[in-house]
C-alpha cells in the first residue's frame, strides 16, 4: 500500500443512482488515483451494491483533500475513526474548521457507533448532545456546544433513485424542461400528489403572489379544501392578494377573470390590507364573515398551517407577518419538517430559502413560467428539485381537474 493512500467503501444502488460514477470522477478530477479492491453489484432492482476503493494521493494533504470530497459523495474510510468535538467559543459562533452539513442524510461514528444526524439541512453545523446528534443553523449556536470539526467519522446517505413506479421525476429524466407536454406532466404531477397523500406524506406548497396574478388561487384553495396540501408557505404578497381577489375580484387592481384594469384598482390591494386591520388578523376576517374564499380562507377553514415571512418591500405588511426574519425561518422550519413533497410556485427567493431548509430524500418540484428560477435553486444546493416550466395560471387548474378525476374515480 502506497504511503499516501487510505481505503475507502461505499454501498447502496451505487450504479443507476449514478454515486459511484461521481465518486470516479471526483478523483480523476482531483488529479488522484484508485484501485478497486472488491466490487459486488446487486444483481435485482432492490439489491445494494458494495465497491471497496483504495485511493492514493500524491501527499496527504492531496490525499485529505480527496478523502474529504468523496466522503461528501458517500464514502467512508475502512477504518472507523471517531468524529472530533470543540466547543463554541461563545454564543453564535463556531469553531474554526466545524463540519459544514450536506441535505443528505448523515450520521457520524461516536463512542463507537453511527448515530443519525436530526434536523438534516444544509450549510448547518452538527451539535452532539446526550448522545444524540443534531443539525443547527449558527443563530441557534450557544456557548459550549459541543460541535464537530474536521471531516472525519461523518458518513453521508446520497438519496437514491425513486423505485414506487412511474412517477413525475422519472417521466421528466431531467432537472428543468419547457418541452414536454404540460397535460401530460400535469397528470404525472397528480398522480405523484395523490399517491403521496394516500401513503401518508405530507406536501407543503411554497407559493408567491402569481398564483393570483395568473388566475391559479381558485386552483390552490382546492387542493387545500380537498384535503391535499399540510402547511402554505409564502410572504405577505401571496396573502394581499389573494384576499384582494376573494373580496375585489382583482390581482394589483386587474379583473382576474378577464384581465381589465378596475376602476380605481391601483388602490385595492391597499384596501385588502386595510380591511385585514380592521378584522385584527386573516382569522378574525373569516371569523367575522368578511373573507369568504380563497386560499387564506382554506388555510382557516381546514385548520392548515401557515407561515408568511415579511420583507423590506411589503406594503403594510398583513398582522399575520412576521417580520423578524430569523423568527419567520424558524417557523418556515416547523412547516417543512417530516415533509415528503414540496411544490414551489412562482418565486425564487422562498424557494430557495425553502430548499435550504429540506433533506436531499423530500421530493420537491418547482413550477415557474421563469426557467432561471429552478437553475438557481439547484445553484444554490438543492438539486434535487424538478423544474415544470409553465404558466401557472394554466398548468395549476390542470393539476385539480386530474386530482378531481381521481377522486371521483376512487370513491367509485
Amino acid at each position: 500500500m502506497s504511503k499516501f493512500s487510505q481505503e475507502i467503501e461505499v454501498s447502496g444502488h451505487l450504479i443507476d443512482s449514478f454515486i459511484l460514477t461521481k465518486i470516479f470522477d471526483k478523483i480523476m478530477d482531483l488529479h488522484g488515483e484508485f484501485q478497486i479492491e472488491e466490487i459486488n453489484i446487486g444483481k435485482r432492482k432492490k439489491d445494494q451494491s458494495y465497491v471497496r476503493l483504495l485511493v492514493k494521493g500524491k501527499n496527504q494533504k492531496h490525499l485529505n483533500e480527496i478523502l474529504e470530497t468523496v466522503y461528501r459523495e458517500g464514502a467512508v474510510s475502512k477504518i472507523q475513526q471517531e468524529i472530533t468535538l470543540k466547543k463554541s467559543p461563545k454564543n453564535y459562533v463556531m469553531p474554526d474548521y466545524f463540519y459544514s452539513t450536506t441535505n443528505n442524510h448523515t450520521q457520524v461514528f461516536y463512542k463507537k457507533r453511527w448515530i443519525q444526524v436530526e434536523n438534516m439541512m444544509m450549510d448547518k453545523c452538527i451539535v452532539v448532545k446526550q448522545n444524540r446528534a443534531f443539525c443547527v443553523p449558527v443563530r441557534d449556536v450557544r456557548k459550549g456546544d459541543q460541535i464537530i470539526v474536521g471531516e472525519k467519522g461523518i458518513k453521508i446517505t446520497p438519496p437514491e433513485r425513486p423505485r414506487e413506479g412511474v412517477n413525475v421525476f422519472e417521466f421528466m429524466g431531467s432537472s428543468s424542461s419547457s418541452e414536454r407536454p404540460t397535460q401530460h406532466i400535469a397528470k404525472q404531477v397528480a398522480d405523484d400528489i395523490y399517491n403521496t397523500k394516500k401513503n401518508g406524506g405530507k406536501i407543503v406548497i411554497v407559493g408567491g403572489p402569481a398564483i393570483v396574478h395568473t388566475g391559479a388561487d381558485d386552483a390552490v384553495s382546492e387542493l387545500i379544501r380537498a384535503g391535499y396540501i399540510d402547511g402554505v408557505l409564502a410572504g405577505n404578497a401571496l396573502a394581499v392578494h389573494d384576499i384582494e381577489y376573494a373580496t375585489l375580484g382583482t390581482s394589483l387592481g386587474m379583473n382576474v377573470h378577464n384581465a381589465t384594469l378596475a376602476y380605481h384598482g391601483h388602490r385595492n390591494h391597499m384596501d385588502a390590507i386595510n380591511a385585514v386591520f380592521k378584522a385584527g388578523s386573516i382569522a378574525n376576517m373569516v371569523k367575522s364573515k368578511k373573507l369568504k374564499k380563497g386560499i387564506m380562507y382554506e388555510c382557516i377553514k381546514n385548520k392548515v398551517p401557515f407561515v408568511l415571512a415579511g420583507s423590506i418591500r411589503d406594503d403594510g405588511p398583513l398582522p399575520d407577518v412576521i417580520i423578524d426574519v430569523a423568527q419567520a425561518q424558524r417557523e418556515y422550519k416547523k412547516i417543512v419538517k417530516d415533509a415528503s413533497m414540496v411544490i414551489m410556485i412562482s418565486t425564487m427567493l422562498h424557494s430557495i430559502a425553502t430548499g435550504n431548509m429540506l433533506p436531499a430524500n423530500v421530493k420537491v418540484i418547482v413550477v415557474d413560467i421563469n426557467q432561471p428560477t429552478v437553475t438557481k435553486l439547484m445553484d444554490r444546493g438543492t438539486w434535487q428539485a424538478l423544474g415544470i416550466v409553465s404558466d401557472v395560471g394554466a398548468f395549476l387548474p390542470l393539476v385539480a381537474q386530474q386530482l378531481r378525476k381521481k377522486k371521483g374515480t376512487s370513491n367509485n
